[in-house]
């Protein structure tokens, strides 16, 4: 049931409930449930759905509520969520750096404290934690918000160029991607030398569809208008994708034409073949949400509850599937250890979206206290 004050279930928001479900799942190695996830029968995995969905999101903010803003106050707006998701990136990046710590304590296993390329952080504080603000150094597992403070810092560009002209904002954005992927350019980590796991030049582009194909017009219009030949063009591609996952097949570099990048199955630039399976199985599970919802309402509730939350569930769920990564180096990996970690995971991070929309319905000032 719908509360108060809150958006009714919607297919955006289920499905983002279904990339952090399946993100906190796939960031506890070895479990169990990681099996059933879709990643196994993709090219793509809950990575490029989230990102997809972050920019229809953008696009129904834009063409929405804010629609009317002049453009220094639409940049204002913008930012401002770019600045709450650096805050969110900072401080759960600090609670596992002290997870880990307080672990390798705990369990006297001092190799925990290079898990997830954390060493840095105990063995050049200073540098590191410089580099932890600007985001040039990123801990294993913790790497997808970094991407999302990028793309939301580009926000308002992007709101901006398409109020210019849509077709200028996707030639710029592809032409960014390409270049990414031709000449391999990414952005430098620092203090420990290297670059980003999601590379923001490549990603920006499927956010930058996905904003363009959340419209009613320009490509999103042509999409709508032709939804069928898409679907059943987008069939043999998922199918294609699902035979190379299942058979752990990914192309040899050593005998893959230059630009290399272009033709791999690489993640961090988003190569095309990831890029163009995401959007296969974005064309054939589009609509689905409204056959889901009549048939099971508490999954498609629940689901749209996480989704309503992005943001806080994201980071509870981080810091759940570290903590499950440390339960399972515990207790190991059984199936009891794999069951608890799913049913208490996913628990809290309801927990976390009910709590979330309960605070937002609080009144915002206390009532004056009266005397007498």
């Amino acid at each position: 049931m719908k509360r108060a004050g809150a958006r009714a279930p919607n297919e955006i928001d289920f499905w983002r409930g279904f990339a952090l479900l399946t993100i906190f799942v796939n960031h506890v190695p070895g479990i169990a449930l990681e099996r059933l996830t879709y990643r196994n029968l993709s090219l793509s995995d809950s990575a490029e759905l989230f990102v997809f969905l972050a920019g229809v999101a953008l696009r129904k903010l834009v063409g929405g509520q804010i629609s009317a803003l002049p453009a220094p106050a639409l940049a204002f707006r913008l930012l401002g969520r770019a600045f709450t998701v650096y805050v969110a990136q900072i401080f759960i990046t600090e609670v596992a750096i002290a997870m880990l710590a307080a672990a390798s304590l705990v369990y006297d296993a001092p190799f925990m404290l290079d898990w997830h390329n954390a060493s840095a952080v105990f063995h050049q504080p200073v540098e590191a934690h410089v580099g932890l603000m600007l985001l040039t150094y990123q801990l294993g597992y913790f790497n997808i918000l970094p991407l999302y403070v990028a793309l939301m810092a580009a926000a308002p560009a992007i709101a901006l160029l398409h109020r210019r002209g849509p077709t200028l904002l996707l030639a710029l954005s592809f032409a960014l991607y390409a270049f990414a992927l031709v000449f391999g350019v990414n952005l430098p980590t620092w203090p420990i030398e290297g670059s980003w796991f999601f590379n923001p030049l490549s990603w920006q582009f499927i956010f930058c569809l996905g904003f363009a194909l959340a419209g009613a017009d320009g490509l999103g219009g042509f999409a709508r208008r032709h939804a069928r030949a898409l679907r059943l063009a987008a069939l043999p591609v998922a199918l294609a994708g699902a035979a190379a996952a299942l058979a752990h097949y990914s192309p040899n570099p050593r005998f893959t034409p230059e630009p290399k990048l272009v033709f791999m199955f690489d993640k961090t630039f988003l190569s095309p073949a990831r890029l163009v399976h995401a959007l296969a199985l974005c064309a054939l599970f589009v609509g689905a949400w409204r056959f889901v919802a009549p048939v099971a309402p508490r999954v498609s509730g629940f689901f749209s509850l996480l989704g309503r939350n992005s943001l806080n569930v994201f980071c509870a769920a981080s810091l759940l599937s570290l903590g499950g990564q440390i339960l399972r180096f515990v207790y190991g990996g059984h199936l009891a250890t794999d069951a608890l970690i799913a049913i208490v995971g996913a628990t809290i991070m309801g927990s976390v979206a009910w709590a979330s929309e309960w605070r937002a319905r609080l009144p915002s000032s206390p009532a004056p206290l009266r005397s007498g």
